[in-house]
């Protein structure tokens, strides 16, 4: 049995260089969803988004392995980021943002799946707040992305460059939310070394 996996199936997506923004076109993609607000670092409403978010994941991998006889390996962290000023992520305003967090899906992976995952870990791990997990199509197209190596709260020189330089100077406007990707476990990653693929859908303007 063959295991799909995200980052060998899309290394245009995952592994974008460090040294500067490029082009990229991103495919329709689908992933499992929680919503919520305010700041990642003190909001209990994003502490237990991620933890809905992993083991409604796991609960559809292993079902797809016994069940379809497809296997996967659960894709990273991701997260769409929202603020009705772009600039409060320049600004480190953290409690004025929205988000979306996300773990990438296969396509075989369906709506009604994801319910039942959603419904039985609420059941068993007693986290009501996983029936709150859904899957979100996303097709985020013509898109700038950079790999950010080092701390999350290093980011805002990149992202004001992008905004105030990058993206004025290729006439392109903002077409989409903020997209964070997450390589490695904040966890077990000294900050400095933390990997990140920042991500900004554009259009011409």
């Amino acid at each position: 049995m063959d295991t799909f996996e995200f980052r060998r199936s899309y290394p245009e997506l995952y592994a974008p260089g460090r040294r500067d923004f490029t082009l990229v076109e991103v495919p329709p993609l689908q992933y499992l969803a929680v919503d919520g607000h305010g700041n990642p670092n003190t909001s209990p409403e994003y502490a237990r988004a991620l933890e809905c978010l992993y083991p409604v994941a796991y609960t559809l991998k292993f079902r797809s392995k016994r069940e379809l006889q497809q296997d996967f390996t659960v894709g990273p962290l991701e997260g769409l980021w929202r603020a009705e000023d772009p600039e409060a992520f320049v600004s480190g305003d953290k409690d004025s943002w929205d988000w979306t967090m996300l773990i990438p899906q296969p396509e075989w992976i369906t709506a009604e799946m994801v319910e039942q995952a959603g419904a039985e870990v609420a059941a068993k791990k007693k986290l009501p707040e996983a029936a709150r997990v859904r899957l979100l199509p996303l097709h985020e197209g013509l898109s700038a992305q950079i790999l950010f190596i080092g701390p999350y709260d290093d980011e805002a020189p990149v992202l004001a460059r992008l905004h105030d330089t990058w993206m004025p100077e290729r006439d392109l406007a903002f077409n989409g939310d903020h997209h964070e990707i997450y390589l490695n476990d904040p966890r077990r990653t000294a900050p400095e070394k933390l990997r990140t693929v920042l991500r900004q859908p554009v259009r011409p303007v």
